[in-house]
């Protein structure tokens, strides 16, 4: 599917932290902006896909209410932050097989003032897990962050500077919802939700919407395109049970497969929108993809050479549409003159990754 496909238009509504809104109005409203931006009707669009976790509105109703009237392909993904960059390759795949031409990317959530992501789940495997203090996901990739550090020396210093950074990123970004500056002392100040996170160590709960109009290249030669997208994982922090290694994330099983694929290196990459749920996955992540070494990670995040990672501040500071405003901010950053944006979603052990080239 290498080339076949393009994203031709992206389109998101303001992030809030209480919206006033139905997520229908969102998605209809990040929709209504990206097809706007891709210069399509939104009857042009023959595949709608969308992803959830039980807290947004499903795909045949968006495209009802956008007068969709020969709806295609259509898929409701369960699944959260590991969708975030494999549903471009969900798109392209339905493009190179010929099944459609102009495809609808969205995902809508009230995260804030809706189903908030940090609940603790009542699922039979949480039951095993919530009595020793595993309620829901910070507790357990706290600890996957704990082990983490012991073993790259890293501190809390670091995290700050992963966190700063992010910040400081964000200050000209009038989307973002955090673009005060955090000093060392105040980072040191905010409580701890579990150890070593912070509050600010974690993503923030956000209301809003984003989407994506992906198109055959053919109908838009000049889009940013979808070179290689790698979807998988294996045993981890989101399954410690049967982990070798508790810090091990979805990066760690899929940097090598997406190298592979592409024919292209570390190097290649121009800028790289991580999935920045928590301030330690920046750096594990800078790692597992070759674009720094472990041994140099402690000096490479206090000198800031990771400063153009998350240039718009990711999900720590933009807001949290599942990872999939990281991908709107790839294709800004390709418009603007970038050739390769490595962009990834994360979800524990399990994930996605994309290359989008020019």
């Amino acid at each position: 599917m290498r080339g076949s496909a393009a994203v031709a238009g992206i389109g998101m509504t303001a992030l809030t932290r209480e919206s006033g809104r139905t997520e229908l109005e969102l998605a209809v409203e990040a929709a209504r902006a990206a097809c706007a931006d891709a210069g399509v009707e939104p009857g042009e669009v023959d595949a709608v896909l969308s992803y959830h976790m039980n807290d947004s509105v499903p795909v045949v109703r968006v495209a009802a209410a956008l007068r969709i009237e020969r709806l295609g392909w259509h898929n409701d993904i369960t699944g959260g932050g590991t969708q975030a960059a494999s549903i471009l390759g969900d798109a392209a795949m339905l493009i190179a097989s010929g099944l459609a031409r102009t495809v609808l990317v969205y995902r809508a959530l009230n995260g804030r003032s809706g189903t908030r992501m940090n609940t603790v789940s009542t699922g039979p495997q949480e039951r095993f897990t919530v009595p020793y203090g595993m309620a829901g996901p910070i507790p357990v990739f706290a600890l996957a962050a704990q082990r983490y550090l012991y073993e790259t020396g890293l501190t809390e210093e670091h995290l700050h500077a992963v966190v700063a950074q992010s910040r400081q990123n964000a200050a000209a970004n009038p989307r973002a919802l955090r673009r005060d500056p955090l000093s060392l002392a105040d980072y040191l100040a905010r409580p701890y939700v579990c150890s070593p996170l912070r509050t600010v160590d974690c993503c923030q709960e956000t209301d809003g919407a984003c989407a994506l109009v992906v198109r055959d290249v053919r109908l838009a030669p000049a889009a940013p395109r979808v070179h290689t997208v790698v979807r998988g994982g294996g045993p981890g922090c989101s399954a410690m049970d049967r982990a070798p290694d508790v810090t091990r994330i979805f990066s760690g099983h899929l940097a090598p497969l997406l190298w592979e694929r592409s024919g292209m290196k570390p190097g290649d990459v121009d800028v790289a929108l991580l999935y920045d749920a928590y301030s330690w996955l920046v750096p594990r992540q800078l790692e597992d993809f070759g674009l720094a070494e472990r041994a140099d990670l402690g000096a490479f995040l206090l000198e800031r050479r990771h400063a153009g990672v998350n240039p718009h501040g990711g999900l720590l500071s933009e807001g949290y549409v599942h990872g999939l405003n990281n991908v709107a901010q790839a294709v800004r950053e390709l418009r603007q003159g970038r050739e390769t944006a490595l962009v990834t979603g994360f979800g524990g052990s399990y994930g996605s990754a994309a290359l989008l080239t020019n």
